[in-house]
């Protein structure tokens, strides 16, 4: 069963939330919901398991948060002493862990149910006692939850609710193993709720064998998540895209700026050349401590830092309401990584700005992101960095290198200035992040 429709006359009150969760939401200026949460809610409400295909951005934190909120405040705890674990919820990224936590925290405030969130990369202790205290929502990474599961100080048998938030980034990011086995130690009778943002095999053939008689919720296709965001497109040198950056910046409409680098030391060079511009910066990647890592986030969010400069897999789960401008410093190799980094901005209705920095040897990946999301993206070419451009024709499967073609399939524009004779990308060179540099199979 797979819906589909969108009704903007649907409130949350309509949705027959309870009082103190519609207080909640009420506080935080909240009315309408948005299509995933309209179309989920009731369907979690009416105890079915769950298969929703939603991007970032598109509100499906709260879609599968409220109900079980609202489900686990309709329960009367017979037993004394510690509360048990009632609600697992199973997330890729201690960034994303956090921000569901919040979520909780902020629509739960006037009901009774406690959360904690557990992830690796920090000392256990703290966490250890909270789950020793009781928890009713654990909201945990595969692999820290893995961890306290062996040393028996995690006991999942009580479980009810069971949700898989981005299934399709936990697989690429090695941990389905890690969820096969969490999901082991479950009750057979749960309700079982799986968010993908796409469909790879792998994700089909979990779904089918972990959810019963599932609804099927699909929102915002990836090719489409983009067409709220107005995009821009700079072509640019390498050695000028920190002049460029730097250029763009002066700009004060620019409230705040989420910038991604391909590489975790391109992340701390981009701050450096920022700090030295007197623009606040600061970086957000794997090899930054996790308390490092949440108080640069929470200088962003709090507007003490104007600047935010990110690689991919820090940047996943992080939300962030009315940020202005994502800019996409390197583009990268794979097309649906745009998607996911410009749906940080434009997020729940709000308008949203997303600028791209292009040098001559990523010119095929952005081919391949014009592909998926099928629309054209404005070059600016006025400005003091740009970079003359030559159509590109993606090589046939036998050839090794890119060459440029006559004729402009970049509308007709050629941007004046500096001239390029880049090198086509490697193939198979893993970044500092693990990623590969040049282009590569993925699949799909």
């Amino acid at each position: 069963m797979r819906h589909m429709t969108k009704n903007t006359t649907i409130t949350f009150e309509s949705l027959q939330l309870i009082q103190p969760i519609q207080k909640a939401l009420s506080s935080e200026g909240y009315t309408h919901p948005t299509p995933i949460q309209a179309q989920a809610i009731p369907l979690i409400l009416d105890k079915r398991d769950l298969f929703g295909i939603a991007q970032t951005g598109t509100g499906k934190t709260a879609a599968f948060t409220i109900p079980i909120l609202q489900m686990l405040a309709s329960h009367t705890h017979a037993e004394k002493g510690k509360k048990p674990i009632k609600c697992l919820i199973l997330t890729p990224t201690r960034e994303l862990a956090s921000q569901i936590g919040e979520s909780i925290a902020n629509y739960g405030k006037h009901l009774k149910s406690n959360h904690t969130v557990i992830f690796g990369g920090v000392n256990q202790f703290s966490q250890v006692n909270a789950i020793r205290a009781g928890v009713e929502i654990l909201i945990a990474t595969p692999g820290r939850l893995l961890d306290l599961i062996n040393q028996r100080i995690v006991s999942l048998k009580e479980v009810q609710y069971l949700v898989l938030d981005e299934a399709d980034r936990m697989l690429d990011m090695g941990f389905i193993n890690d969820v096969k086995k969490i999901i082991a130690t479950l009750p057979q009778k749960r309700q079982t709720l799986l968010f993908s943002a796409t469909m790879p095999a792998d994700i089909l053939k979990l779904a089918s064998t972990i959810l019963y008689k599932p609804a099927t919720v699909e929102v915002t296709p990836t090719s489409s998540t983009v067409e709220k965001i107005q995009q821009t497109l700079y072509y640019v040198e390498k050695n000028d895209k920190k002049k460029l950056l730097n250029h763009i910046l002066k700009d004060k409409e620019i409230q705040s700026a989420l910038v991604f680098s391909r590489t975790k030391h391109g992340a701390d060079k981009i701050v450096k050349e920022l700090i030295k511009a007197n623009i606040t910066a600061q970086a957000i990647h794997g090899d930054k401590s996790q308390n490092a890592r949440e108080a640069a986030l929470r200088n962003f969010k709090s507007g003490q830092t104007r600047v935010l400069v990110a690689t991919d897999i820090a940047a996943r789960g992080i939300d962030i309401d009315k940020l202005s401008h994502v800019i996409n410093y390197d583009i990268p190799n794979i097309p649906e990584t745009y998607v996911h980094r410009i749906g940080r901005t434009g997020r729940a209705g709000e308008s949203g700005k997303a600028y791209s920095f292009c040098e001559t040897e990523e010119i095929p990946n952005l081919m391949d992101i014009l592909k998926l999301i099928k629309i054209e993206i404005p070059v600016v070419t006025d400005h003091p960095y740009a970079m003359t451009v030559v159509a590109y024709t993606k090589p046939k499967a036998d050839s090794k290198k890119a060459k440029p073609a006559g004729g402009n399939k970049f509308g007709g524009i050629r941007n004046g200035g500096n001239k390029s004779a880049g090198k086509s990308s490697g193939a198979g060179k893993k970044n500092e992040d693990g990623n590969m540099s040049g282009k590569r199979k993925f699949k799909r």
